[in-house]
């Protein structure tokens, strides 16, 4: 069953990986709140058909209930932090700051619920880790004044909410259903940016952005929700801190796709954090799906 759970984990990775520049084109055409309403819009519609059945489940489960309210609120504070941390802030000082939810979740799965991993996968995961924040490090010297950057605590609040929505995501996905708790947290979301665009005057924006931009909207949402669906699926599989670990890895993958897609120049130990980052997975993958 554990190569059911690192093809997910794959699955996410590579989602999230071409998720980053669809968000980041939405994001940059129509603001951050439209942005999150049409992805979670999307998959409150698409995943609903698929867990009619499941609602019962969550009316007599307390506990699942909880675990879903408590993921939505963060997962919103945390995506909303972190669009406020890359708006005021520079990409150099901010990136590898998020990329530090990784040891968040991981921490939680460990001293929270006793996950216990081996030798070996506990050191492909730091090597991950390193590299990850290797490749999000633009330039070491912007980390001399990194704690006086504006975006640094956005970006912190972002990183620890982020790495509990992990979390949070896995237990949901055991408690109730990945499906389930997708399509909690995407409805709560929707509704929620709904009730503020309306209170900013901009549901307009709404269908006038649909009509002129159906593919890119229709794209991203796909995606993200993708990516989070393979996401949960891993982790009721897998340990949650290699699930966790692997999917993270997309951003050594959006590195290489931005040097493709963008033609965009790598420093060399940007290029060392990608390999590291690389080979990593692949063994973390190789030894967990034994």
């Amino acid at each position: 069953m554990n190569i059911i759970g690192i093809t997910f984990a794959l699955l996410a990775l590579f989602s999230w990986g071409f998720g980053d520049f669809l968000i980041q084109k939405t994001a940059r055409k129509f603001g951050d709140w439209i942005t999150l309403f049409y992805i979670t819009a999307f998959g409150s519609i698409i995943i609903f058909p698929f867990i009619t059945e499941d609602l019962s489940v969550l009316v007599g489960s307390g506990n699942g209930l909880f675990v879903l309210l408590a993921a939505s609120c963060l997962i919103l504070f945390g995506a909303l932090f972190e669009f406020e941390a890359f708006r005021v802030g520079r990409l150099s000082a901010i990136e590898p700051i998020l990329a530090l939810e990784v040891p968040v979740t991981v921490g939680l799965a460990t001293y929270v619920i006793r996950e216990h991993l081996g030798l070996t996968q506990t050191i492909l995961i730091i090597a991950l880790i390193l590299g990850v924040v290797l490749v999000s490090i633009k330039s070491f010297h912007h980390l001399k004044s990194i704690s006086l950057e504006a975006g640094v605590l956005y970006a912190g609040l972002a990183t620890i909410a982020m790495g509990f929505v992990n979390f949070l995501f896995a237990i949901g996905s055991r408690a109730t259903s990945p499906l389930l708790i997708n399509w909690f947290t995407s409805i709560f979301i929707a509704i929620v940016a709904l009730i503020y665009l309306a209170s900013t005057k901009q549901l307009g924006q709404i269908t006038g952005d649909w009509k002129k931009n159906k593919h890119l909207i229709l794209g991203v949402g796909f995606v993200d929700n993708l990516a989070w669906v393979a996401y949960s699926y891993s982790t009721t599989y897998i340990p949650i801190a290699i699930a966790t670990s692997v999917s993270e890895a997309y951003i050594a993958f959006a590195a290489i796709l931005g040097v493709v897609l963008n033609k965009e120049t790598l420093r060399a130990h940007q290029v060392f954090g990608i390999v590291l980052a690389v080979v990593s997975v692949i063994a973390l993958s190789a030894i967990t799906a034994q």
